[in-house]
């Protein structure tokens, strides 16, 4: 007998079985082209997800969510498509693909959308395939950090010190070598405003579960 069907209450640990039934396929506030498979509220999720792989300490639901940072850096995107058009490109910490989505709706000739978390790498081709963009995202699993790369957009990064500096020396030294390197932020703690500058400032609906506004305002970011 199946063990779901032996024991009707237990978790199936099917994240895309999971990912449909608690989230919604929504359009993006600041980005409506996109749709996205969202969640309305983060802590009843984030305790779901722990319930579901009988575990404790996952990581926060943030593929759940398009993220103000995320949001104006998909923006940018698909009003400047040249950055990307043709290019390989890399959307690092991807959470729910917004970026990657809109990189490749953009004329990417390819998006690796890279996360740790387990639950993303099921959202990003979910979403993607919600999007007709499927073909040319790929979920990467593995740690960037270090990697080289042609186009890296990252955004909403900037929230923990130690990962902050580790991903800001990586982004800092692919522009030190020519690569293309963009970065999505409303102003997280520690965001390296010092080494860079805003090339476009969005007002980006945003929900108050998430973030201490209705409206956030949000930048694309490229080092100076």
């Amino acid at each position: 007998m199946r063990p779901d069907l032996a024991n009707p209450g237990a978790p199936t640990r099917d994240p895309a079985r999971f990912i449909r039934e608690h989230t919604a396929l929504r359009p993006v506030p600041h980005a409506p082209e996109i749709v996205l498979h969202v969640a309305d509220e983060a802590t009843a999720l984030w305790q779901k997800t722990e319930d579901e792989l009988e575990a404790i300490g996952l990581p926060p639901p943030f593929w759940a969510f398009a993220w103000a940072g995320g949001q104006a850096l998909a923006r940018y995107i698909l009003d400047n498509p040249a950055t990307v058009a043709g290019r390989r490109v890399v959307d690092f910490a991807s959470g729910s693909g917004l970026v990657a989505i809109a990189a490749a709706m953009a004329g990417a000739a390819h998006v690796t959308a890279s996360d740790l978390d387990p639950f993303a790498l099921h959202a990003i081709p979910l979403n993607a395939a919600a999007n007709g963009v499927a073909a040319r995202i790929t979920a990467d699993g593995s740690d960037l950090i270090g990697s080289d790369a042609e186009c890296v957009l990252a955004a909403d990064i900037f929230y923990e010190r130690d990962l902050a500096a580790a991903v800001g020396g990586w982004l800092g030294d692919l522009h030190g070598r020519g690569r293309t390197v963009l970065i999505g932020d409303p102003g997280r703690s520690y965001l390296p405003r010092e080494r860079l500058v805003a090339v476009a400032t969005y007002e980006v609906p945003v929900t108050r579960a998430l973030e201490d506004a209705e409206i956030k305002r949000s930048s694309v970011w490229r080092f100076a």
